[in-house]
Parts: structure tokens; sequence; C-alpha cells
């Protein structure tokens, strides 16, 4: 038997909880921020959507996009806003309830819905892969699983990407932490990355909000 502090995988019950939690949102408050889960003013939304969006490099041609947990696809509903050129569009949800609204909404689209960990090779190469809100929320998982469920989820990601992906997080430097919450410090993440995925990242901690940006790409940039 394991000593109570020792590491455990999490189970497909444990992220699946957590696809339960945003359908009972998405059930609450429909089609909105609120929708997946964003308990603060709409404009915050909209503040993480470019902030998304800055992971994508000076391009001359399209690139692809994937916009892993895409909930109500606000992300796309940003870009047609914005009108922002040259991105090719896909999400991907693990909940069917979220993709049948998104198929609803943009039939023209390619949507997934399908399980990563369970099958890696399911999904094909995008240029880009974007996380947005992804890893808030743990519910009742112990740190040190949704910590690992955490960089499972990025090694096979990263690994689907040609270019780079982007992921936000809670710090723990706040003054104070919510224990359903995900909050992981700076240095343990870096740790990981530059040991086990690249050592091309940048982290952002500038636009306001109480959460940080993960840039991690393949490649440094050309101005390196």
């Amino acid at each position: 038997m394991p000593a109570p502090d020792a590491p455990a995988q999490p189970t497909i019950a444990d992220y699946r909880a957590i696809v339960a939690y945003y359908e009972t949102c998405l059930a609450q408050h429909g089609d909105s921020h609120a929708g997946v889960g964003w308990d603060e003013p709409a404009d915050r939304t909209l503040a993480r959507y470019q902030v998304m969006l800055d992971l994508i490099r000076p391009h001359n041609t399209p690139v692809s996009l994937l916009d892993f947990g895409c909930g109500v696809a606000g992300l796309y509903d940003y870009i047609q806003q914005q009108n922002l050129p040259g991105i090719e569009y896909a999400g991907l949800d693990l909940s069917s309830r979220f993709i049948d609204l998104c198929s609803k909404k943009h039939p023209r689209l390619t949507w997934y819905t399908l399980d990563l960990l369970a099958d890696p090779n399911a999904l094909p190469p995008h240029d880009y892969l974007v996380m947005n809100g992804l890893f808030t929320v743990k519910l009742d998982i112990p740190f040190h699983a949704m910590f690992d469920y955490l960089t499972r989820l990025l090694t096979a990601a990263f690994a689907r990407t040609r270019q780079g992906l982007a992921f936000n997080l809670l710090p723990t430097y706040v003054d104070w932490q919510r224990d359903r919450m995900f909050h992981v410090p700076l240095d343990r993440l870096a740790d990981f990355l530059a040991k086990n995925l690249s050592r091309h990242f940048t982290i952002r901690n500038d636009y306001g909000l109480y959460e940080y940006t993960v840039y991690l790409y393949h490649q440094p940039s050309q101005g390196q």
C-alpha cells in the first residue's frame, strides 16, 4: 500500500469531474463567459483571448490553430469580431455538449471530441494550440495528481504542434488561494518545461489578471 503522500496518477474520473463542472456552468449560464466558468466581467475574458492569440508569431501564410478545451468557441467569436486574418481555427473539447453547441454555431469549422491522453495519435497536428482556462479548477483533486495531469496533457498536446502552445495557470503569489482552484508555483512549472519539453518559453504576467500565461515553442524566435 503506497504512503499517504505518494504521487498518484489521476484517473479518468478526475478530469471527467472537471468536465462535468463546466457542463453545469453551461446548463446554468448558457453561451456566455459564465457558461465556461469565468465568474468575472466579460471584458476580462476578452483580454484572455488576445493574450492567447499573442502566442502566434508573425507569419506570411495562414496558420492552423487548435482551441483545446474550446467551450462555447468564444475564442473563434473573438477572432471574427477582431477580423484577424490568417488563422485557420479548429476546436476540441472533451464534452460533447460544448461541441454540439459549437458545431451548431459554426457548422463549417472542424470540431473534435476526443481524449488526447487516451489516444494521443487521434489528433492531427496543428501549428499552434491554446489551452485557455483548462487548468484553473481542480475541485477535490489533490495537487500532486492535478500537476501530474497538467504535465501529461502538456506533453501530449505539445507533441501535436508544429510551432507551439499557450496555456494559463493561477499563481501562488496571491493574497489568498482557493482550495478547489489549481495554483502552480512558477519555479516548479519552469523546471518541468525546461527539462521535459522545451527551453524556449515565455511566461507572461503583465496583463492585469490574477494568472499567468505561458508560451511554449519548439524553436527560439528568429530574433534570438
